[in-house]
């Protein structure tokens, strides 16, 4: 596996090396010769390499302005997360072992993830983003690759609580256009996961070169993008995965849409009954009662014509009702 490029965490310990102890000096130089076995350690497990104590660790931890050694593990997940190319996470995903023991573990997995957010979920910044949602400025919603499927999530149910939602795909050149000729107070939603694909990066630059709110949905804090952002908010995966974490960032874009619904309460009743309308009209939609109505019409089995051929007789039928 090729060599991780410095991330924040790499540079800190390697900034702070010179002033730390001994022992210090062997954790710090344990973790960034061995950064992807030290990212699934515990606090005892790499106590134990290093051959230090677990208060140890803890402490190192500390001083390197971390709340924790989850924080800490946390932080160091992330450097590696981005880093993997997808022949290091397949190595990782224990692609042979056995089907119903990867089924545990993935649904295991997404519930840390979930309880993890859940936890550090920060209110505040998620209410922001439900204001800036309910603001009549137009709403442009990107993503690209693995992240365009969140996107499209969320421009699609946006639509059925308020108008004036575009949906691009980062990879499409002309978003540079849509984006360019869009209202001067429009909205720029850009949903970014690990590897983070430069077309993204250079949206979200063009975003804020264009005068526009710019909205960062990521699953790192070390997402490029999130130094772009009027508002970022995070959603961390305690585990790296082989593709993607869908689960916790699928949750916010959730949240977000129920709490702009009951933002507008009996105000969103008129756009729903206008896309309503729209759908029946257009035969968008299977309609269960039309089509009920259709089967009855045709079929030589309903209820009116049955009673008329079976009359005083034993029908067909009657096992169905009587035995």
């Amino acid at each position: 596996m090729n060599k991780l490029r410095p991330h924040p965490v790499i540079k800190k310990l390697m900034r702070q090396h010179p002033t730390l102890t001994a022992k210090g000096k062997v954790l710090s130089d344990y973790i960034t010769g061995n950064t992807r076995k030290a990212v699934f350690m515990t606090a005892k497990e790499l106590s134990e390499a290093c051959s230090v104590s677990e208060a140890t660790v803890v402490r190192f931890v500390v001083r390197l302005g971390y709340k924790g050694y989850g924080d800490f593990l946390q932080a160091l997940r992330d450097v590696v997360n981005t880093e993997l190319t997808l022949l290091d996470r397949a190595d990782l995903s224990d692609l042979k072992g056995k089907g119903a023991n990867r089924l545990r573990r993935v649904i295991s997995e997404e519930i840390d993830n979930l309880k993890q957010f859940y936890k550090t979920a920060d209110i505040d910044k998620i209410n922001a983003m439900v204001d800036h949602l309910a603001k009549e400025s137009p709403i442009y919603v990107i993503g690209s690759r693995l992240s365009y499927t969140f996107a499209y999530y969320l421009g699609w149910s946006l639509t059925k609580v308020r108008g004036d939602v575009h949906i691009l795909k980062g990879s499409d050149d002309t978003c540079v256009d849509w984006l360019t000729i869009a209202h001067p107070q429009s909205i720029a939603i850009i949903i970014a996961t690990s590897r983070y694909p430069n077309e993204l990066i250079r949206l979200g630059k063009l975003v804020r070169r264009l005068g526009h709110t710019l909205i960062v949905i990521a699953d790192s804090q070390l997402c490029p993008l999130n130094q772009f952002a009027h508002l970022a908010l995070t959603a961390p995966s305690k585990h790296i995965p082989f593709i993607g974490s869908p689960t916790t960032i699928s949750c916010i874009i959730t949240h977000l849409v129920i709490e702009l619904a009951s933002r507008y309460g009996k105000q969103i009743q008129k756009h729903q009954q206008k896309l309503e309308k729209s759908y029946r009209e257009s035969d968008i939609l299977f309609n269960l009662d039309d089509d009920l109505a259709e089967y009855k019409s045709k079929s030589p089995y309903d209820s009116e014509r049955i009673g008329k051929k079976h009359s005083g007789t034993k029908g067909v039928c009657e096992p169905l009702i009587g035995e």
